[in-house]
């Protein structure tokens, strides 16, 4: 949707579960020599300012990154929580501070993991985000690595597939205020599927309705797609009100690290963001 603007969720709760996962599964990946393409549907700025009138709204930052930025060094912080907050940490350097000012997207991230040999498509269909996430992508100098594209992800995705490197990890990260993502997701998934069937694919959600997650999932063990992992993260138990409680990743074909990964890693970020009131969800939602 053109109206929407991810700097006002930057580094919230959602965005460190979507960013442990993204970073997860990018490592492994990158453990062979072979190249690796990645995609992003929905790519936003690539990056944020903590300080800015959108990211200062409803302070969301605080509740997630926030809460996390001085367990650094902490000894029982997980592996792969101490990697996302190294690249937190390397973006607000690259920003010249050393203080947690700024907050990277997925598309920074990426960018950041990935080698010499790989490639990246990136997505955003809103002109100004478009903008800056050329800008932010930049922030290092030219990368011939990138492509950025100002269309429809969804759209975009299908027409790139599948990639010439055989080896791929997509990210689906839709705002969701056109609820009929709910729905397009799923069909845009067997679309991709049906072209790249190996490739690693990670899908956000807001934990908003239940009631709509029940039906995703559903949609997804009827697809006929097999190995879909789930991973949920709540602030608080589902509500009837406004606002989200909690999010999720759905993963298919996961790395085989990720499992062990997240049963470490959920646990520890309830204890640090919601100890009282917070619950995870680490589950396979279809076999392999």
């Amino acid at each position: 949707m053109l109206s929407y603007r991810h700097a006002f969720h930057a580094g919230n709760f959602a965005d460190v579960l979507k960013h442990v996962v993204l970073l997860e599964s990018l490592n492994y990946l990158t453990q062979k020599d072979k190249p690796v393409w990645y995609a992003d549907t929905h790519a936003g700025g690539g990056g944020y300012a903590l300080n800015s009138q959108q990211a200062q709204k409803n302070a969301e930052f605080a509740n997630g990154i926030g809460r996390l930025w001085g367990v650094l060094d902490m000894s029982d912080t997980p592996e792969s929580v101490v990697r996302y907050l190294k690249q937190v940490a390397h973006f607000n350097h690259q920003n010249q501070t050393d203080s947690l000012s700024y907050y990277p997207g997925s598309p920074w991230l990426a960018q950041a993991l990935l080698r010499p040999q790989d490639r990246l498509s990136l997505f955003e269909l809103h002109t100004q985000e478009n903008q800056t996430l050329q800008q932010t992508i930049a922030l290092g100098g030219r990368d011939r690595r990138v492509k950025v594209f100002e269309q429809d992800g969804f759209q975009g995705l299908i027409a790139q597939l599948p990639p010439k490197e055989r080896r791929g990890l997509v990210l689906i990260d839709p705002s969701y205020e056109v609820k009929t993502d709910y729905d397009r997701v799923v069909d845009v998934l067997l679309q991709a599927h049906k072209r790249f069937a190996t490739g690693t694919y990670l899908l956000w959600y807001p934990v908003v309705d239940r009631q709509r997650i029940h039906q995703l999932e559903k949609a997804l063990r009827a697809s006929g797609m097999r190995n879909i992992s789930l991973y949920e993260l709540g602030l608080s138990d589902d509500t009837s009100g406004r606002g989200m409680t909690a999010s999720g990743m759905l993963v298919i074909n996961p790395p085989w690290t990720l499992a062990s990964t997240m049963q470490q890693a959920l646990p520890w970020l309830v204890k640090q963001l919601a100890p009282e009131t917070g619950f995870y969800r680490a589950e396979t939602l279809v076999e392999e």
